[in-house]
């Protein structure tokens, strides 16, 4: 049984974007997916499993989903801090803004904050006092607020490892054309697929496999003896968010009638999801199976998207 999955999950630039555009842009689970996300694994040089595609980061998802969506907007970044701030509050003048990569580890808003830890997050800013950031947290935390200089340690993002310079930041987001969530999904479905077999134009670190030869070599590092910094960051956020992305994309391509891609990405769900017990439990056998059995799916699911079905109903190439 395939029942699509409603809750809490860590979609931060997806709940930004959606606090952004507001009832102009569909559901963060729709954006989610039109970011790419979902469309495979990644090993990060060698030791960093994460659950979405090779070469892939969230900075290349949010401009992909903006488009997609008919919106345009301005990025700015680097500078001093003095210079970020007066930006960010000058852009604020005009609308929210949204920020990030920020250090998540930093915000001092957030319990147990206080040490960077390389944990990417990305926030709503609304106003900029003279002494403090009001902002949308999606991580829970609405009109949250705090000081300057701390949401400025916390912006600098100085261990985010696919941020070249501090103190991103998008702004003055405009609708240049109407564009339906079922529009944007089928418009979508070249990239998802492109990500799916291994885009050429995307600058990876050495090392990194994606896909099904990464699943295969996590399923050896489980066997081998997983890294426990590796192990928490699945056991708290990683198995977590794959397994809703997936979830997410299966519900997306039934809805646009890709019932076969549904399916793949479905059982994809299941067996990402089921990983989250093992990977808490310390059950590394059912763990290194589980990897095992997703490998061959991410071939299936790019076979199940590829040619025909990528056109829409009208016959048009989407």
């Amino acid at each position: 049984m395939s029942l699509p999955y409603v809750g809490s999950g860590p979609y931060c630039y997806a709940n930004s974007l959606k606090m952004i555009l507001g009832d102009a842009a569909p559901s963060a689970s729709v954006i989610e997916v039109l970011t790419g996300s979902p469309y495979g694994m990644q090993l990060i040089a060698g030791r960093l499993p994460l659950f979405d595609p090779y070469g892939w980061d969230p900075e290349t998802g949010l401009d992909a989903a903006i488009d997609l969506l008919g919106w345009t907007c301005e990025r700015d970044d680097g500078g001093s801090a003095a210079e970020a701030v007066g930006r960010l509050r000058r852009a604020c003048e005009d609308g929210p803004v949204l920020a990030g990569p920020l250090e998540m580890g930093l915000l001092t808003h957030q319990p147990g904050s206080g040490t960077a830890v390389g944990a990417d997050h990305y926030v709503v800013v609304l106003e900029v006092g003279d002494d403090t950031v009001l902002l949308h947290d999606p991580q829970g935390y609405p009109y949250a607020t705090l000081p300057v200089a701390a949401f400025v340690e916390a912006w600098r993002g100085e261990l985010v490892s696919y941020l070249p310079r501090p103190f991103a930041m998008r702004s003055g987001f405009v609708r240049r054309a109407e564009v339906a969530p079922d529009e944007a999904l089928r418009r979508s479905l070249p990239g998802g697929v492109a990500w799916l077999g291994g885009r050429a134009d995307v600058a990876v670190p050495p090392g990194t496999l994606g896909q099904a030869e990464a699943a295969e070599r996590v399923a050896a590092m489980v066997e081998e003896g997983l890294d426990p910094e590796v192990r928490g960051l699945w056991q708290a956020f990683a198995v977590r968010v794959g397994a809703r992305r997936l979830s997410d994309l299966a519900v997306c391509l039934r809805g646009v009638g890709l019932s076969e891609g549904a399916a793949v990405a479905a059982e994809q769900a299941r067996i990402v999801g089921g990983l989250q017990g093992p990977v808490v439990t310390g059950d590394d056998a059912a763990l290194a199976a589980g990897l095992r059995r997703l490998a061959p799916t991410y071939e299936r699911l790019r076979a199940a998207l590829g040619g025909p079905v990528l056109r829409s109903p009208d016959g048009r190439s989407s």
